[in-house]
């Protein structure tokens, strides 16, 4: 099978859909597909490291807004795409004109269920861009059985869908915490710090509102326990900085901004709890990966996140800081043989989710579309 996967959405800063579209981008070739990348025009080395056996093709302009017209009118005509039996989108739009069958990954519906999470600018354009999507794709893929109920319940006519739930690389997100002292002292960081960790771009929906009340009591409950905010700034958090300057416990907040792929799984591990209070995602990615890192996890109830995690996490109402804050202070206070049967829990259920998996799924999409 001859494929082109558009790959010109992704962040040089990789998290979320990005890293979905960077493990599919990788194995692809492994799988006996024949692969093309296209990258934006200044994008083709990157691709080429990540995947270096998939053709690279620089095809799309690099700024945003030229890159959705691009897209929208170009990229479906291409050679590129006359030359392959399949196109995948992996970012819910796709090429207006062209024949190629097209399999679309739709995320979430949160541009349905809850615009006021988003720039509206991006609640126009994605709304009307999963419509085409529904209608116009071959096949749907989507990233969890919960984005699948989503889709039948606020896009009701659609193409066929395929759910393909994202993976965790097990070779780096496990529990072998051997070296982790030694890469903590290498970032300036405190082996012995005990501290709640936040992963996740900072934005609304991510609920660092909520967890930032909710440590307040927590703080008051442990004088030595400190919060790391993990992860890059989105938009609308103009306030953040105020709001971490007069917190009642200020000077035990820290924020470390986006860490390089080494750090990640450590902070995952020596943290005595991760707090992943989301409002609603399509998957929740870091809530596998702490899972897999053996991690006590605290996260939203009536989410996908308690899809994935089951009942190898503590789930709390969304939105409810002090129940937030008994489940942290209760992950704070377990014994160590307590803690370490949540981690065997925990690394339990992150098995059941591997990007070859992932990848398998995509297979049955591509031949779903070929023969639609």
């Amino acid at each position: 099978m001859k494929l082109a996967l558009d790959v010109s959405a992704v962040p040089a800063r990789v998290a979320g859909a990005g890293r979905y579209i960077v493990e599919l981008a990788r194995r692809l070739p492994t799988a006996d597909v024949d692969t093309t990348l296209v990258t934006r025009v200044d994008d083709a080395a990157r691709w080429s490291e990540i995947a270096p056996s998939a053709r690279v093709v620089p095809d799309v302009p690099t700024r945003r807004p030229a890159r959705l017209v691009y897209e929208a009118w170009r990229l479906g005509t291409s050679r590129t795409a006359r030359d392959v039996d399949v196109w995948h989108s992996p970012h819910y739009s796709m090429p207006h004109r062209g024949s190629t069958p097209t399999v679309v990954t739709i995320h979430d519906l949160t541009f349905f269920t809850n615009p006021e999470w988003h720039e509206r600018s991006k609640v126009v354009f994605f709304r009307r861009a999963i419509e085409y999507s529904a209608a116009h794709a071959k096949v749907l893929v989507c990233v969890s059985e919960f984005t699948a109920r989503e889709l039948d319940a606020h896009v009701p006519r659609h193409a066929p869908v395929v759910v393909a739930p994202l993976g965790v690389e097990a070779s780096r997100f496990d529990a072998d915490g051997t070296h982790d002292d030694e890469v903590m002292a290498r970032y300036a960081l405190s082996a012995d710090t005990p501290f709640v960790l936040f992963v996740g771009t900072v934005e609304p929906r991510k609920g660092l509102d909520v967890l930032l009340e909710a440590f307040e009591d927590v703080a008051d409950s442990d004088a030595d326990v400190e919060l790391w905010i993990v992860g890059q700034t989105g938009w609308s958090m103009k306030g953040l900085a105020d709001d971490l300057r007069l917190h009642r416990a200020a000077g035990r907040i820290r924020r470390l901004g986006f860490v390089d792929e080494g750090l990640l799984p450590v902070l995952f591990r020596k943290a005595r709890v991760v707090a992943y209070p989301s409002r609603g995602e399509g998957f929740g990615l870091p809530v596998l990966e702490a899972l897999a890192c053996g991690a006590v996890v605290v996260t939203s109830a009536d989410t996908v996140m308690a899809e994935i995690a089951d009942d190898a996490a503590t789930l709390v109402k969304v939105g409810d800081a002090a129940a937030l804050a008994r489940a942290i202070v209760v992950g704070l206070g377990l014994s160590e043989g307590e803690r370490r049967g949540r981690s065997e829990r925990a690394r339990a259920r992150a098995e059941a989710f591997t990007w070859n998996r992932t990848l398998q799924q995509h297979l049955v999409a591509y031949e779903l579309a070929r023969n639609v």
